[in-house]
């Protein structure tokens, strides 16, 4: 979308202007509109007019009638007043548009509009003078590259329809030859590209009207000689017949009415015609406002529909040509005034693909067959790309995001109720405080000696206790009985931290009571954006430094204690299997899945988090103020007991997962519980597949996305296709997750698009190099058989 400018001027140069200026997107309402006005601008009127006479009288041979094609006694002196003229118009229009009504208007001009985007003006006005003004003068204009001025009649009606062809009609006239060279108009259309043209040389009235009655065309072309006379337009078809358009009216009302968008009048003086168009509500105009020699109509045509049928709008086409033009001026002064654009204001501006159907939809039925080998090359190549990145591991990212889309979209599960977790609140920290009880840590030593009592007494009996709070220190004298306890359960397990990101970091050593075979490491593995998606089950290499020699995660250590009471043994005497029971988990090593930077230290398998409606909430919790007081044995028995803070704000952040932000005690329960699970219930865990099937998987799609290009000729039937497919791909990847695979997603999309792309791009290049060796061909028959 681009947009609009509209000047609308009320008055005449004599008596000066009332100015209108209206901003907007097209097809879209008026954003901005500001008033102004510009002076009377007699001496400017004046000039205009004495410019024009000097003009006509400095041209020799010229595309006028021929009574006025003469070289009149002193041209070059003419010349040099045409030119001298110009240089007094174009100072005046200068200073005109420098007065101070008119600065609010190109103020705003210059604030709202963008020099790097195409914009259209439109200049609306009754005044014949304002439409010989050479506007590309203006310094707004000039400075704007991507501008260009076109009139606008006050009539914003439109009765002509988008074209159907597959190719652009042109219906080019040919008239009145006599003086000119129309020769050189032919053979500059005849290379234009997806054309179909039909040439009237010197048609008769009633040839030229049957033919814009009974056909459809695009563009009207005519090369030959016209006039404007009392602002009536007049061409000469033959040399014994000419006529005015309004002759024409109802042959050129049907050409409108189906299709017609463009009149290029290459001739003289078309105001007039141009004119006469409006009023029948075309699109687009093309003329001469001045007499125009032939050399210069010429030149003009060429760079016009040079860059017009390379893409570019009309109007910056128009603008091209005409600065082209310039580099005649020598010869031919003011040549480049000399293309004037009318356009009716309730159509957009124009180019070369508006004028017809997308190639695509006359490519050949038998190119199909040739689009699976097309199809299998870009998939080969696409798939090759995606495996090289991906391998390098530029996806990683964009995977894991994917991934935990595909994680949060998971059906709820159900609590496990085999946990219970005791949190220490900030309100119980605060109340141990008041109580005199200070601690080592987020517990103080009497509550945890209460806690444990408790747990302990008859008809509790936890089957695992979990200390997730870090007691490096000894318990306090004063807690002898604690400290005993401590030493003497097999079912209190504690934690310790190996290390942390800071080198000089000697970890967090574990508690001096317990057992260190009942210790686990706490330490986690976050990706790039901190997010937890994997389970450290087992360290091979500790630092030395570390006060932390646990080589088993704690999470792994609360599994292992609980399943021990239940009888299930364990194996993890070969390196890099972790069997327990008859379960063999899935170890992560290098390039696996979406991870493919080669830091995957340790033992870790991926964290399939329990998807309660409230990750947090997986497991019953209670305060450690209620457990204190008014926990049941029903709540305890042959469970497993986890107690940590949730104070985050004085013990830390919480732990980032795909779904929530969790307390630390809750992700290792998590952990905990996707062991228990699996083992003992058959909860699926998240594997990946070899890395060559996940090429496969890849290169599969990447050929369905080539495919494609065999079923869907249209741009846009390719991109729903594509699109539907991504849908399809995208559910099964779901559904394989929920079997507990993680299959690639974003590669295989990436494949997919880039191999629809690929293709379409391909096969459309070869069609149109097809088209123009055809097209090729036809224009030497048709000069062939006109030589």
């Amino acid at each position: 979308m681009h947009k609009r400018a509209v000047l609308r001027f009320d008055g005449t140069l004599e008596q000066g202007f009332r100015v209108t200026l209206e901003i907007s997107d097209i097809g879209a309402p008026v954003f901005t509109e500001v008033s102004g006005g510009l002076p009377a601008a007699v001496l400017l009127s004046a000039e205009l007019k004495h410019w024009q006479k000097s003009y006509r009288a400095s041209l020799g041979q010229s595309r006028i009638t021929l009574e006025a094609i003469s070289l009149q006694t002193g041209a070059l002196s003419q010349i040099e007043a045409c030119k001298t003229s110009a240089k007094k118009i174009q100072s005046l229009l200068k200073q005109w548009l420098s007065a101070p009504e008119f600065q609010p208007i190109e103020g705003r001009l210059r604030d709202v509009l963008s020099p790097n985007e195409f914009i259209e003006i439109l200049l609306k006005s009754s005044d014949p003078q304002l439409h010989r003004m050479p506007w590309h003068l203006w310094d707004f204009i000039e400075r704007n590259p991507n501008i260009e001025l076109s009139i606008s009649s006050p009539s914003e009606r439109l009765t002509t329809v988008k074209s159907t062809h597959e190719r652009v009609r042109i219906l080019a006239v040919l008239g009145d030859r006599r003086g000119i060279d129309t020769d050189a108009d032919r053979q500059l259309l005849q290379q234009l590209p997806n054309t179909e043209l039909v040439f009237l040389v010197e048609p008769s009235r009633q040839e030229l009207h049957q033919h814009l009655w009974e056909q459809a065309w695009d563009i009207l072309f005519f090369a030959g000689h016209s006039q404007t006379e009392e602002n009536r337009g007049c061409l000469n078809l033959n040399p014994t017949e000419s006529l005015t358009l309004e002759e024409l009216n109802f042959g050129l009302r049907k050409a409108i009415s189906r299709g017609l968008q463009l009149a290029i009048f290459n001739s003289c003086d078309g105001l007039g015609l141009a004119y006469d168009l409006e009023q029948l509500h075309i699109p687009h105009t093309i003329v001469m406002g001045e007499p125009v020699p032939d050399f210069v109509a010429q030149a003009f045509l060429k760079e016009f529909l040079k860059a017009f049928a390379n893409g570019f709008h009309l109007q910056i086409s128009i603008r091209q040509a005409r600065e082209y033009l310039q580099g005649l001026e020598g010869d031919f002064p003011c040549a480049s005034w000399l293309p004037t654009t009318f356009q009716n204001s309730a159509t957009a501006s124009l180019t070369w693909q508006d004028l017809a159907k997308p190639i695509e939809k006359t490519a050949p039925k038998w190119s199909k067959l040739r689009a699976i080998p097309l199809a299998m090359a870009v998939s080969i190549t696409c798939t090759s790309l995606v495996a090289g990145t991906r391998y390098l591991g530029l996806m990683e990212a964009w995977e894991l995001g994917g991934y935990d889309r595909l994680m949060r979209l998971r059906p709820a599960e159900n609590i496990d109720s085999r946990f219970l977790i005791v949190t220490v609140t900030e309100k119980d920290i605060q109340n141990q405080n008041q109580a005199g009880e200070p601690g080592s840590s987020s517990l103080s030593d009497r509550s945890l000696a209460k806690l444990v009592d408790k747990l302990g007494s008859k008809g509790f009996e936890p089957a695992i206790i979990g200390l997730n709070i870090y007691r490096s220190n000894e318990v306090d004298k004063n807690n002898a009985v604690l400290a005993e306890r401590m030493k003497n359960s097999k079912s209190l397990l504690g934690m310790c931290k190996v290390s942390s990101p800071d080198p000089h970091d000697v970890g967090i050593g574990q508690p001096p009571e317990i057992n260190p075979e009942q210790i686990g490491f706490s330490d986690i593995i976050g990706d790039d954006d901190r997010v937890i998606r994997r389970h450290y089950l087992a360290m091979s290499d500790i630092p030395p430094r570390s006060k932390c020699k646990a080589d088993l995660g704690f999470g792994l250590q609360i599994a292992l204690g609980y399943l021990e009471k239940k009888g299930i043994e364990w194996d993890f005497s070969i390196p890099h299997i972790y069997k327990i029971g008859n379960l063999t988990f899935p170890v992560l090593a290098a390039h696996t899945g979406g991870y493919q930077k080669n830091r995957l230290q340790g033992e870790q398998i991926l964290l399939n988090y329990r998807a309660t409606p409230d990750l947090v909430s997986f497991a019953p919790q209670v305060t450690l103020e209620y457990a204190l007081s008014e926990l049941k044995p029903e709540e305890v028995k042959d469970k497993i007991v986890l107690i940590g803070t949730v104070a985050a704000a004085r013990y830390g952040e919480f732990n980032q997962t795909p779904y929530e932000s969790i307390p630390p005690v809750v992700l290792q329960g998590q952990m905990a519980s996707q062991l228990l699970s699996a083992v003992l219930n058959g909860r699926l865990l998240i594997g990946t597949w070899p890395t060559w099937i996940e090429i496969i998987w890849i290169g599969g799609w990447s050929f369905a996305g080539g495919l494609l290009i065999v079923l869907c000729r249209r741009p846009l039937h390719l991109a729903l296709a594509a699109l539907v497919e991504i849908a399809i791909l995208t559910g099964i990847c779901f559904g394989l997750l929920q079997l507990g695979y993680w299959v690639p997603l974003i590669p295989s999309i990436i494949g997919l698009s880039g191999s629809a792309s690929l293709a379409a791009a391909i096969d459309y290049r070869r069609y149109a190099t097809r088209t123009t060796i055809k097209q090729s061909a036809e224009i030497l028959i048709d000069r062939s058989k006109n030589a």
